[in-house]
């Protein structure tokens, strides 16, 4: 259950953490914070491997989100932890790869269900096979692979936005029922 205290939890995950799954969150942030969800909405990021744990976001991806006046500076790579499982609500995997390995480690049921592709929420995408669902990784491109990261994801806000919202509005009628 959701409640001012205890922030709707959205992590991204990609492979390495300075691209991808960074850049999402900073967007997504963004976004809560202009819709005014800042303070019910909390959004991470991780890697499924721990390959760039301890760096900063790739300098490409910092140069696109500062272009949008969204901040990176403070961005350091970490790798996917079991218990996030338990401790996050959505769990959006960047591509394929992602989505299949949190699939194979998630420890039950309910666990399984919080795991969704990102661009799922992309009514364009949404339909189509997970196969054409994910967001290459930009880090062997050029600055256009980062402008289309930008776009992918950019597209994917409002439905990930209306998503959390209406969980929100739930769990607060829940709560109001409750008392």
């Amino acid at each position: 259950m959701i409640s001012t205290s205890s922030p709707y939890r959205i992590i991204t995950v990609c492979t390495g953490n300075i691209c991808r799954s960074p850049m999402a969150e900073l967007m997504l942030a963004e976004a809560f914070a202009a819709e005014r969800l800042a303070g019910l909405v909390s959004v991470d990021s991780a890697g499924t491997t721990a390959y760039e744990a301890g760096h900063s976001i790739d300098p490409r991806a910092a140069r696109k989100l500062a272009a949008h006046n969204i901040p990176s500076e403070h961005h350091i790579a970490r790798s996917w932890r079991s218990e996030w499982f338990q401790e996050r609500e959505l769990i959006l995997a960047l591509e394929i790869d992602h989505y299949g390995w949190l699939r194979e480690t998630a420890p039950d049921g309910a666990s399984l269900e919080k795991v969704r592709m990102l661009r799922s929420f992309d009514p364009n995408v949404a339909g189509k096979d997970l196969l054409d669902q994910g967001i290459e990784d930009p880090w062997y491109g050029g600055h256009s692979d980062f402008d289309n990261v930008w776009d992918q994801v950019q597209a994917v806000i409002p439905g990930i936005v209306e998503h959390v919202r209406s969980a929100v509005t739930r769990d607060a009628g829940r709560q109001r029922q409750d008392r």
